[in-house]
């Protein structure tokens, strides 16, 4: 039962981190993705290309994350890397540009990976 509960969770992830994949590399100047990041036509314009490369990077950990998941328990390595990845980076970010990211991006990670440990 864990472990099901655990691979959803790292679903859940994972969508989290495709959803950040379209914001950053699809809507980053459009109004949602504006609005998702808290900037303005110019700062949206002028920083496009770094948050292309940044949702880049984000849809990598969605794919590492659902290959994990679909591996089963071969996956487990997969799924403590990337997941370890998405907890780093979200406390990295939370403590370099915005507090949020250890909510949104952290503590799912985390959850995540405590439910992954717990249920190997």
């Amino acid at each position: 039962m864990l472990a099901t509960i655990s691979g959803v969770v790292v679903v859940l992830v994972a969508l989290l981190h495709a959803y950040f994949l379209v914001l950053e590399m699809f809507l980053w100047d459009k109004p949602a993705g504006r609005k998702a990041f808290g900037q303005s036509k110019e700062q949206a314009a002028a920083t496009k290309t770094l948050a292309a490369n940044q949702g880049l990077y984000n849809g990598f950990i969605a794919a590492g994350l659902l290959w994990g998941v679909i591996r089963g328990a071969a996956g487990y390595e997969f799924k403590l890397y990337f997941l370890l990845c998405v907890v780093v980076a979200g406390i990295y970010g939370a403590a370099t540009a915005n507090r949020k990211i250890l909510y949104v991006q952290a503590l799912p990670g985390l959850l995540a990976l405590l439910l992954v440990l717990l249920s190997h």
